[in-house]
């Protein structure tokens, strides 16, 4: 098997879901100690510091984005094997509940992929989970444009999946804010920087980005860029540019034209590896934000209380009960593997 590029495994390689070493110290809580990181816990407990995301899935509430606070108990989970897809007895043709969701979006929700996709089978078993749970049936429109607008507005479906929340609280006119309630999140994105391999960059705070070029493709969200305390765009602290494909992005990085691509751990992953940029185009080992990924139903919907009570209910039962991570853990390792 080819070696998979080595900085982008820095930030992936835990995802791969391959057995842990006989010795690996897991399934035991750990106090963070001064100058710990994710990495250097995952090196101290799987002998591979390229598993931190198995703690980073564990222990979200426990961290300020992926940063370790010194003197926190994490979990430190073992790493399981994949099986398979978890039984759905109450998806249904004619259901209660319907939701709309569509394909070409791995490793999020596909057809073709096992479980339809990590969100899809997240949402299954957070419905399974719910309290007074009813009959729900997923329905497939590969056309994202008309997912919002009109069908969603319309409520031709009670609900739709997966879509990022703009920052309401500074965009309070944006027309999702607007027109739509958002679940907590299925699960969260890292955001991560795309660098042209040794070309001295280097993230360990917000200072290192301003006076940078970036390069996020035309009609992706910003507002990472612009939250409080930060305000690059706003305060033009970075240029950003912003071509017509993530492709366009990379293709800058390689060239030296952007200085980094910023870009979710996933769609980066893909790209370098559908432009043949292996070492040289990697990641940058600290997260540039976090963004969750959520159900939405229209503020017009007559039971859209009712309906995000029993998504957001379920998912918490999801991540009590263990199978977050396990139904994580069995779509990244398919993820990784198909891109060695």
């Amino acid at each position: 098997m080819r070696r998979f590029f080595s900085h982008l495994l820095q930030l992936a390689a835990l995802f791969t879901m391959a057995p842990a070493a006989a010795w690996a110290i897991c399934d035991v809580d750990y106090v963070a100690q001064p100058g710990d990181s994710l990495f250097t816990i995952a090196e101290a407990h799987y002998g591979d510091r390229n598993r931190w995301t198995m703690v980073y899935y564990a222990n979200q509430k426990l961290l300020a984005g992926a940063t370790v606070l010194p003197g926190r108990k994490l979990f430190i989970p073992c790493i399981t094997g994949a099986t398979a897809p978890d039984a759905t007895p109450l998806r249904q043709e004619k259901a209660e509940l319907t939701l709309l969701t569509g394909s070409g979006y791995g490793p999020f929700t596909d057809r073709s992929l096992p479980g339809q996709g990590m969100v899809t089978e997240l949402i299954n078993a957070a419905l399974e989970l719910a309290p007074a749970p009813v009959s729900y049936s997923v329905s497939w429109e590969d056309d994202w444009s008309k997912h919002l607008f009109p069908m969603l507005d319309k409520k031709e479906f009670d609900m739709g999946f997966p879509w990022l929340k703009p920052d309401c609280a500074a965009e309070p006119g944006n027309e999702r804010c607007v027109n739509f309630h958002f679940s907590e999140p299925v699960m969260t994105m890292p955001i991560m920087l795309f660098v042209r391999a040794g070309g001295g960059f280097e993230y360990t705070a917000d200072t290192d980005v301003e006076g940078k070029t970036l390069c996020r493709p035309a009609g992706y969200f910003t507002h990472d860029l612009n939250r409080p305390g930060r305000r690059w765009l706003a305060e033009e602290k970075i240029s950003l540019i912003q071509p017509e494909t993530p492709a366009d992005c990379f293709r800058m990085v390689a060239e030296g034209q952007v200085d980094a691509a910023a870009v979710n751990l996933f769609l980066g992953a893909n790209t370098i590896v559908a432009e043949d940029l292996r070492d040289t185009v990697v990641p940058l080992e600290k997260p540039l934000s976090e963004e969750g990924l959520h159900v939405v139903i229209s503020k017009r919907h007559w039971r859209g209380t009712t309906h995000l009570y029993r998504i957001n209910a379920g998912l918490q039962k999801l991540r009590e009960s263990g199978r977050f991570e396990e139904i994580m853990s069995r779509h990244l390792e398919l993820f990784w593997a198909q891109l060695q």
